[in-house]
């Protein structure tokens, strides 16, 4: 499932098109992707102009001039195709041809910025719903979500008291999405590698017992920051079926320290130590045993 850093991209690529512009046809093609359209889904789009294009979490959120909120998940396997009056894609030297296979182009958006923006969606675990803004604080898909990795406010201080007297392992509790937002399997096992702290810990270690954070803790938030950026520059990573609205593949899989390296030797400066596998909390975990402690 694409990550923060995939989503973010997504995000970089519609906004020179959707922000600013005119929503002048909208098409929901089927009635439903993971869960059903609304039935005012399409009439509360057309002719809205998007007056911003955010993200939070995994969550695209495109605000409207009506005072509604379009949230869109990509799930799976979504992307977002942007056609221009030219037709003319930018392939890049990680281009990757866009699916021609019309019967996953679920959603339609046709802005005034001369774009089509195409939502295809081959397993239909993407989804898409308007909601009112003064409603978001109340919308079970958003409640309870924790800080954002790449916020002012997520610092070693916030992690450590999110984490104070967790007895459960640190990976898991950086998966868990009210402890930090957005992060997933991939960048949280780069991110321990980087900070050299090992995904078995447990996650009360980052907190002292008067609630300070400690060296373990804030050497994790610098390499969830620098982690995070440095995909976000690369487009991401285009494992599976993630690809960038122009059609370039994300290549920071080739950047990866530990992930999917099972059996190589470790990156890290004077380690001599081999890539290990592991399956924790039903999801591969990659370390090296000898410098993440």
């Amino acid at each position: 499932m694409p990550e923060l850093p995939e989503v973010e991209t997504v995000r970089r690529g519609l906004q020179p098109v959707m922000e600013g512009a005119k929503i002048l046809v909208a098409e929901a093609r089927r009635p439903d992707l993971r869960f059903p359209f609304q039935p005012d889904f399409v009439a509360r789009l057309k002719g809205q102009v998007v007056t911003g294009l955010g993200r939070r979490a995994k969550y695209l959120m495109a605000d409207l001039a009506s005072g509604d909120v379009l949230l869109m998940h990509l799930g799976m396997s979504g992307s977002f195709r942007v056609i221009k009056p030219d037709n003319k894609a930018a392939p890049g030297e990680f281009h990757y041809p866009k699916g021609k296979d019309s019967a996953h182009d679920h959603v339609l958006f046709r802005m005034s910025s001369g774009a089509d923006i195409v939502f295809n969606d081959p397993r239909r675990f993407g989804y898409m719903k308007v909601i009112a803004r003064n409603a978001l604080e109340d919308e079970p898909l958003l409640r309870g979500l924790g800080p954002e990795p790449l916020g002012n406010a997520f610092d070693a201080a916030m992690l450590a008291r999110s984490c104070e007297g967790k007895k459960t392992n640190l990976k898991a509790a950086l998966l868990d999405q009210r402890v930090v937002a957005g992060l997933g399997n991939i960048y949280v096992c780069e991110a321990l590698h980087r900070s050299h702290l090992s995904p078995r810990r447990i996650a009360a270690t980052l907190s002292t017992k008067k609630g300070e954070p400690t060296d373990h803790a804030k050497r994790l938030v610098t390499a969830i920051h620098t982690v995070l950026n440095d995909a976000i520059k690369a487009g991401g990573s285009s494992l599976r079926d993630h690809r960038q609205t122009s059609g370039e593949l994300g290549y920071f899989q080739h950047s990866f320290k530990v992930y999917d390296r099972e059996g190589e030797k470790c990156t890290t400066p004077r380690c001599d130590g081999t890539i290990k596998r592991f399956t924790q909390n039903g999801r591969s975990t990659f370390w090296c045993p000898k410098c993440q402690k």
